[in-house]
């Protein structure tokens, strides 16, 4: 097996699925509440040193659905976090429309996108993206078609021409979708729920998001399932020949209990396991949630096998307990927990350097 990522920087982020409701004690009670905290919290997120702001890509679905409007305004509030996805569901997008949005954020955010895009989840509308005008050609899935429109995004966006310039508007030749954005290529990641899926991601040479879910189910602790899966990536990636090195994130819900208020929401969280279930038409193994005193949710972490591998952990929040509750929630695991992975905040790091 290819050597761990161990040596790589460990990067902590947090994954927001931007769920807004009128339910008690929601505190994200429309769209506009959810859009508008989403960029509060990059911004409270950069100040504690916090790597990444994600979010979760919903169509059909009281959740954040358009994210480079939103990237681009969590941009032009940050100068340090990445932004990112984790994921956007390809059946959805045009392709080159897709291309000129993502580099317009990434200019704005001076090079700091991180694209997780995949086949999407189960999501509540029928053939969803038929009515957005994509339906699979014959012969082709949903998955070919999220394979083809992110192979023509990732053309793109690397400024392969598309399209014959007209010579009356004093355009010759082919052209390329502009603005352009250096290095965005490099930075596109795909979320994987599987060992297969993994190694053709790592063929294709883009960073690998290992999913919250496995669709796999062989008796073995999701860590240890998700570990394989890196490994197995790690392996094809160098097969692949690629020269840089791929990143790796994995998801985790992380909830130290510092307060009362922590223990009334997740004290009974403590001392979970994982879940076996039923997704998709295979069997598929959902990971547990990490809760309890700081230095217990510390060691738990410390050694979960995926955690290890992976250079980035992305801290899925409860968004619709509001921005001071998430801040609270990413400021005690930065205090009590990520130091135990490796962790140092971002402002620490510059003063190193």
């Amino acid at each position: 097996m290819a050597a761990s990522s161990a040596a790589l920087r460990k990067r902590i982020g947090f994954l927001s699925f931007g769920h807004w409701s009128q339910a008690p004690g929601s505190q994200v009670r429309t769209a506009a509440d959810a859009l508008r905290q989403s960029v509060e919290l990059a911004a409270g997120a950069e100040a504690l040193g916090i790597d990444g702001a994600y979010v979760r890509v919903h169509h059909f679905a009281r959740q954040l659905a358009s994210p480079f409007p939103l990237l681009a305004a969590m941009a032009a509030r940050t100068s340090t976090i990445e932004l990112g996805t984790g994921v956007i569901d390809m059946r959805y997008e045009n392709p080159l429309y897709m291309a000129e949005e993502a580099a317009a954020t990434d200019l704005i955010g001076a090079g700091r996108l991180q694209l997780g895009v995949s086949r999407g989840s189960p999501e509540p509308a029928v053939d969803g993206a038929h009515a957005f005008g994509h339906v699979p050609r014959p012969g082709e899935t949903d998955a070919d078609l999220a394979r083809r429109h992110t192979a023509e995004f990732r053309a793109a966006i690397a400024g392969a021409p598309v399209v014959d310039g007209d010579p009356r508007m004093g355009a010759f030749g082919r052209l390329a979708i502009q603005p352009q954005a250096p290095g965005l290529s490099d930075r596109i990641w795909w979320g994987s729920g599987s060992s297969d899926t993994a190694e053709w991601v790592a063929r294709q040479g883009m960073n690998l998001m290992s999913s919250t879910l496995l669709l796999e189910e062989r008796g073995l602790p999701f860590d240890e399932l998700q570990a394989q899966q890196i490994l197995l990536f790690r392996d094809a990636w160098v097969a692949a020949g690629h020269e840089r090195e791929p990143r790796v994130s994995v998801s985790r819900s992380v909830f130290p209990i510092t307060s009362d208020e922590d223990a009334a929401y997740f004290g009974g969280q403590a001392g979970g396991r994982d879940t076996v279930g039923f997704l998709d038409g295979a069997n598929a193994r959902f990971g547990k949630t990490y809760a309890g005193d700081p230095d217990v949710v510390a060691d738990q972490l410390a050694e979960d096998a995926a955690v290890q591998l992976a250079d980035t952990v992305l801290l899925t929040i409860p968004n619709q307990l509001g921005v001071a509750y998430n801040l609270h929630v990413l400021g005690a695991i930065a205090e009590h927990v990520a130091p135990a992975i490796g962790w140092t905040p971002t402002g620490a790091r510059r003063a190193e350097a």
